[in-house]
């Protein structure tokens, strides 16, 4: 069994705080929980969305985490139709878990407060679950993209796909987003709810330990969730070295898990042993030594681990080894970002001026 290091730390030394249902579930019933900070701009389409839904017996339930803008006065428009909590400030994941513990639906749809839903998604995917008996239902979903200057697209529909092992896609690197599930009430109550310690990928985290649970889980094709992305800054880009330490968590207590289930198989390694790789490169420019120590755990995972990236990265890191590849590929990334910005606005002129 390879050894895992205790390689990250929580921001708070508090264990997780992990949430059970003390309701009983009204049969056939939806719940949905939408975490709202500062989002005045979107929330009320976010409501919308779940208010037009082709599907009845439908409870939602928006809670405020201290937002400052005037997301209150939009929620407040809604009083007679939408539950709405008002908590200081505390994160996404506490206000989803105070949300289900208000929540009495049978199926529960946890959507972001600038996401939004298409008309019959809820009854499509409910009556998924009811029909095969599954836990969790995804489909398929696509991003609009809003710009700062008033722009707005439609971006073509990711296609989330069957997936034969569902954690082991997940440890490898498939992601989907939120607003495309819906989760029977009983998997949450077992998984003990969202990871309020976890700063970032949390969602990742929810769905690997639903995963780790349980088999049950079923694909349904078709497009009925958006997931709005605002420009081209995500928290990837925003706060890149806080998500994937945080990812890194999620990494780590999924090898914890398997291990300590005895279910370490070959693939799952190889999955882990991907999902460090992954972490390590994306860690490397800050903290070069953590960096090591993920790959040094790649190996013990599996001992013919080699890297998967392109064709040049692969050639630098087999001839001068990992830590000059990875120097070489910062510079290379570096020289790109400033070759964009500098062609970026002669582009955008060239454009005006043929406009």
């Amino acid at each position: 069994m390879p050894h895992i290091p205790s390689i990250t730390q929580s921001d708070s030394d508090e264990e997780p705080q992990l949430v059970s249902s003390p309701y009983p579930s009204e049969p056939n019933s939806i719940s949905v929980i939408i975490p709202c900070f500062n989002a005045e701009k979107w929330v009320a389409q976010a409501i919308e969305s779940c208010l037009n839904q082709t599907v009845g017996n439908v409870e939602i339930i928006v809670v405020d985490d201290g937002s400052t803008d005037g997301s209150r006065k939009v929620l407040e428009g809604y009083s007679d139709r939408i539950q709405t909590i008002y908590q200081v400030n505390q994160g996404a994941c506490v206000a989803r878990n105070v949300g289900y513990l208000r929540s009495h639906g049978e199926f529960v749809q946890f959507l972001d407060a600038d996401d939004y839903l298409l008309p019959q998604k809820l009854e499509l995917q409910r009556d998924c679950l009811a029909s095969t008996a599954a836990d969790v239902v995804y489909g398929d979903w696509r991003h609009q993209v809003d710009t700062i200057d008033g722009r707005q697209w439609m971006e073509p529909e990711v296609v989330s796909g069957k997936q034969d092992d569902v954690l082991f896609s997940l440890i490898r690197g498939w992601w989907i987003s939120p607003a495309a599930l819906l989760w029977r009430r009983s998997i949450i109550d077992e998984i003990g709810g969202w990871d309020n310690s976890l700063p970032g990928a949390q969602d990742r985290d929810f769905f690997t330990r639903v995963a780790l649970k349980t088999q049950k889980i079923v694909y349904q094709p078709g497009c009925h969730s958006i997931y709005r992305r605002h420009g081209n800054e995500t928290i990837s880009t925003s706060k890149p070295e806080r998500l994937f330490r945080a990812l890194l968590r999620v990494v780590e207590k999924t090898h914890q898990l398997l291990q300590a289930g005895n279910r370490l198989t070959a693939g799952y390694r190889y999955a882990l042993s991907r999902a460090y790789f992954y972490c390590a490169r994306n860690l490397f420019k800050y903290d070069a030594k953590l960096a090591a120590d993920l790959l040094k755990l790649c190996y013990e995972l599996n001992p013919e681990f080699k890297p998967e990236e392109t064709t040049g990265y692969n050639l630098l890191f087999n001839t001068l080894g990992f830590d000059r590849a990875e120097r070489l590929a910062g510079l290379k990334r570096n020289v790109a970002k400033l070759v964009n910005a500098v062609m970026s606005p002669r582009t955008e002129s060239r454009l005006q001026e043929t406009a």
